[in-house]
């Protein structure tokens, strides 16, 4: 019989916290966190990071894993998870997988693809590129030979931009076109898919704000002055890339105002969650749940029963558009 893992995906803000412990209250489950930035020590408000206490009472794995000076990529996160999932499931459990980074949920269902390892002269030749060009014009030329990597890779993403440049510049193909190539590394497992996303996009952007204001009262802006202040990160780190991190290390790097930074924060929240849902939409066995009409107990139930039960569950459907 195949292993069961669930996932619980969605945008940034959508409440994919609040019900993974809910669930966690109900089912037999372990939590496996999905997001590219809360696998770094320190990076906890503005990854709205579970705290201690939570985490102490029900098991999270992959948060706290690396430095913000270490890179992660697709492929270890896949490993790793693979790792974790196994350990849970020789436990008696189920991994609940939770998080909003798609390319993570992606690699590890649809496999990783055999992409070329990277080239210093290749990567230098795109650096010097876009030191003369800009980032924006190296985008541009990726949406000529790859535009689905161009709609999923923001503009303001170099490490992504210059990674697929580099795979269509050494193999002559798209890196698209050959993630699509990838094997699954657990092929027998059954993914029990939600997305957790509200109808109205109103509705997340408002969340998104209330909740970026939150993560300043709490004392996001001395989290990143914090570790701006250790002396080994930098803005390139892709830890430091991270929505809010950015916009608050230029702040303190005196380029904008504390509320011009506040004000990108909340709308590159926006442009992120809207990445999230474009990819959302391209996974047809996702179960969407609306959680600003369905109560939360009642989506608790539902996943619940189909978990229970992976061919008949059957949760409230809310439009993904």
């Amino acid at each position: 019989m195949s292993a069961l893992a669930v996932l619980l995906m969605g945008p940034t803000g959508a409440g994919k916290t609040d019900l993974a412990l809910k669930l966690a209250e109900r089912l037999p489950v372990e939590i496996v966190s999905v997001d590219s930035a809360l696998v770094y020590r320190g990076m906890d408000l503005g990854t709205a990071k579970p705290d201690a206490a939570l985490r102490s009472r029900w098991v999270h794995h992959l948060i706290d894993i690396r430095d913000p000076t270490e890179n992660f990529s697709a492929g270890e996160f896949v490993e790793e998870a693979a790792q974790v999932m196994r350990s849970i499931w020789a436990r008696g459990l189920t991994p609940l997988l939770v998080g909003g980074t798609m390319l993570y949920f992606h690699a590890l269902t649809a496999g990783i693809a055999d992409l070329p390892a990277a080239d210093a002269r290749v990567r230098a030749q795109i650096d010097a590129r876009a030191a003369e060009l800009g980032w924006a014009r190296l985008h541009a030329e990726l949406a000529q030979v790859d535009p689905q990597a161009a709609r999923r890779i923001h503009v303001n993403d170099p490490q992504r931009i210059q990674r697929a440049l580099e795979v269509h510049r050494l193999t002559g193909r798209s890196i698209s076109e050959l993630q699509r190539l990838g094997t699954p590394v657990l092929p027998d497992t059954r993914y029990l898919e939600f997305a957790l996303a509200p109808t109205r996009r109103e509705d997340l952007h408002d969340r998104l704000a209330e909740r970026f204001r939150q993560m300043m009262r709490a004392g996001f802006l001395e989290e990143v002055r914090a570790l701006r202040a250790r002396g080994d990160l930098t803005r390139e780190h892709p830890s430091m890339r991270a929505v809010g991190y950015r916009q608050l290390w230029q702040h303190l790097a005196g380029e904008c105002s504390l509320e011009r930074a506040v004000e990108s924060g909340i709308a590159a929240s926006r442009q992120l969650a809207k990445r999230q849902l474009t990819w959302l939409r391209r996974r047809p066995l996702a179960r969407w749940v609306d959680p600003s009409t369905v109560p939360l107990e009642q989506i608790v139930g539902d996943i619940a029963a189909a978990a229970a039960n992976p061919a008949r569950g059957s949760v409230r459907v809310s439009s993904s558009d």
